[in-house]
């Protein structure tokens, strides 16, 4: 396996684009994306569990029942949510895609994200269309990741490359969060494209699977939004066999789609609303993989931890308090803490309490743009990773203003 460029038209068959067309007021950013597959693919999606759901959401798990899709439309500035006419909007916006590519409706993913609660008009997005459409290109995928951005301060795309049935095969992605981003399903817009041949099924129970251990263990402020779903299509163009049952073929899509989506997550996590600094907690020595995975979403949503990690505080306590009201049962007086970054490591807690460090090599530590935060509970073999950011002055000047 390896990295690649390309993002959302690595894989054969896809091509997008993206353009300004008029939702957001700055002309010099996109805000409508458009991917596009040669061939209907097979499709799988996960969906936000805030129960305030955008028409988006909606219409797209409608579209994608039968488990094939060809395009997603995506616009930015605008969420499309709590409006009375957003499932006529968005089943509007897959009419137009199909107006101009000849693709079915009902074969179109649509999304949005932006404000909620404010009223979206298919003018604009009627308006780029033309553009859109006539930018679709192998090219494209990175106009297309721009185009999703809202406070995202940089786009994200990866795409690898790997072997699966004889046959190279490529998986690549664009994604946007930065605010709103919380565990539990889904926390962002990720769009996620290979030319693998996998079943419907099988490419749902893939993502399923794969999002309890990445976009499930992502935090920035413990605000799961209203919006955001993951979808994967896969065209099945690489020539491989279509895989239709778990073994090596599965193992390998599998290794290769937790590639693409870590390292979204990662993408994620870093570009958190106001953040400087990339958080990933560790965890491990747990009794349960269950027991793991609560730890380490505990301690990278603290907000008090998030705090001191901007201030590059070493206060360890910090972290013990996450563990203790986390609800997982652990023996306090067997847990270990180290701080590590390019900078090394130092260990600030061992069996609960605290040890004599430097400050100052601590600080050294965590003054770093990366930082690994190591807990190791001492009390069985299951291990887990978290993500999430450090909190900061500018979080609250981005969302004191959001909307105004």
């Amino acid at each position: 396996m390896k990295l690649m460029e390309g993002g959302v038209t690595a894989a054969q068959g896809f091509t997008a684009s993206g353009v300004h067309c008029g939702i957001r007021k700055n002309t010099s950013k996109n805000d409508l994306s458009l991917i596009v597959s040669e061939k209907k693919a097979s499709a799988a999606a996960v969906y936000t569990t805030n129960l305030v759901k955008g028409a988006p959401l909606t219409v797209t798990k409608a579209h994608i029942a039968d488990g094939t899709a060809q395009a997603v439309i995506c616009n930015s500035g605008n969420a499309n949510t709590c409006n009375a006419n957003g499932i006529e909007i968005a089943e509007g916006m897959a009419e137009l895609v199909s107006q101009k590519t000849g693709i079915a409706p009902n074969d179109v993913v649509v999304a949005s994200t932006g404000v909620i609660g404010q009223p979206l008009s298919l003018e604009p997005i009627k308006g780029g269309m033309d553009a859109l459409v006539e930018g679709l290109s192998r090219e494209g995928g990175h106009a297309a990741a721009l185009g999703i951005m809202t406070t995202d301060t940089i786009p994200k795309e990866v795409a690898v490359e790997f072997t699966c049935g004889g046959k190279t095969c490529r998986i690549g992605g664009i994604a946007k969060g930065s605010g709103m981003i919380h565990p539990n399903m889904a926390t962002m817009l990720v769009f996620i494209t290979t030319d693998a041949a996998i079943s419907p099924g099988l490419l749902q129970q893939a993502l399923s699977g794969d999002i309890q251990s990445t976009f499930h263990m992502v935090s920035i402020d413990g605000d799961t939004s209203t919006n955001d779903m993951v979808v994967v299509l896969a065209n099945g163009m690489a020539g491989n066999a279509e895989i239709t049952a778990e073994g090596d073929d599965f193992s390998a899509f599998m290794q290769a789609l937790n590639t693409v989506t870590v390292s979204l997550c990662r993408m994620i996590a870093g570009d958190g609303e106001g953040a400087t600094k990339l958080l990933e907690c560790k965890v491990s020595g747990a009794g349960t993989l269950d027991i793991a995975k609560t730890v380490a979403k505990s301690v990278i949503c603290s907000s008090l931890l998030k705090a001191a990690m901007f201030g590059a505080d070493a206060n360890w306590g910090r972290v013990l308090c996450a563990i203790g009201y986390s609800g997982a049962q652990v023996d306090v007086t067997k847990i270990d803490v180290s701080f590590r970054s390019a900078k090394g490591e130092i260990l600030v807690c061992k069996d609960g309490a605290g040890v004599d460090f430097s400050e100052e090599r601590a600080k050294e530590i965590l003054l770093e743009k990366e930082i690994e935060i190591l807990i190791s509970l001492n009390d069985g073999d299951f291990d887990a990773t978290a993500w999430g950011c450090d909190l900061t002055y500018d979080y609250v000047k981005i969302n004191g203003d959001y909307r105004t």
